[in-house]
């Protein structure tokens, strides 16, 4: 066991099944990643704290319940093809490869995006790929996704992610202001979807044609 195995079952007795998280997939998952290998050396002691962690380019690691709440809504089986917006250091990227069949990740951050895929290779990923990008407009070429993830923060929600969603598929995305967002899951019907509000949420915007300027 790592050193910091106690500290990750704490997290997850505490801040996941503690809070209503029920899908042993994710809870597995989250037992079984290192979150402290995601976040730079200084801020390791802080890694399974009830809240965000500071990392590079002004970006954060998402708060741990957050990441398995958003996991959870997607409602992964295991052969999924998945899109996430906002690779950051690779630890959402981790739960969802852990999930899912294949995971394509995008990143607008040049030293993010190559951080994560070294990680991300060192820990025996395979099913994983990294594309420098500005994700507000997706992976048209990739399309359609079983699911996607967005890690940031959106003025409404983006109908070119949706158009990428193969039918009844599902997407997880903070939508609101550039400071304050409301977590909304969108499951695609036909050319319509179906919106449903989870809870208040704070992420970084969402940078790009369907986002916010820098």
């Amino acid at each position: 066991m790592d050193e910091f195995a106690l500290k990750r079952e704490k997290m997850v007795k505490d801040q996941l099944i503690g809070r209503g998280i029920k899908d042993n997939k994710v809870i597995n998952a989250m037992k079984k990643i290192q979150r402290h290998l995601f976040v730079a050396e200084k801020y390791k002691e802080k890694a399974y704290d009830d809240s965000p962690v500071l990392i590079e380019c002004s970006q954060t690691i998402s708060q741990p319940y957050m990441v398995a709440l958003m996991t959870e809504l997607l409602g992964l089986s295991g052969d999924e093809i998945v899109l996430e917006i906002g690779t950051g250091t690779g630890y959402q990227t981790a739960i969802l490869a852990e999930l899912s069949s294949y995971v394509y990740s995008l990143e607008r951050h040049p030293l993010l995006a190559e951080n994560a895929r070294i990680l991300l290779e060192e820990l025996g990923y395979t099913n994983i790929e990294i594309e420098l990008a500005n994700g507000s407009l997706g992976l048209m070429d990739k399309a359609p996704f079983d699911a996607i993830l967005v890690s940031a923060g959106a003025p409404t929600v983006p109908n070119e992610l949706v158009t990428q969603l193969k039918d009844y598929g599902k997407m997880v995305i903070p939508v609101g202001d550039e400071h304050q967002q409301k977590l909304m899951l969108i499951s695609k019907r036909g050319d319509s979807y179906i919106d449903k509000s989870i809870c208040g949420c704070v992420f970084v915007p969402l940078i790009g044609k369907r986002g916010w300027s820098k």
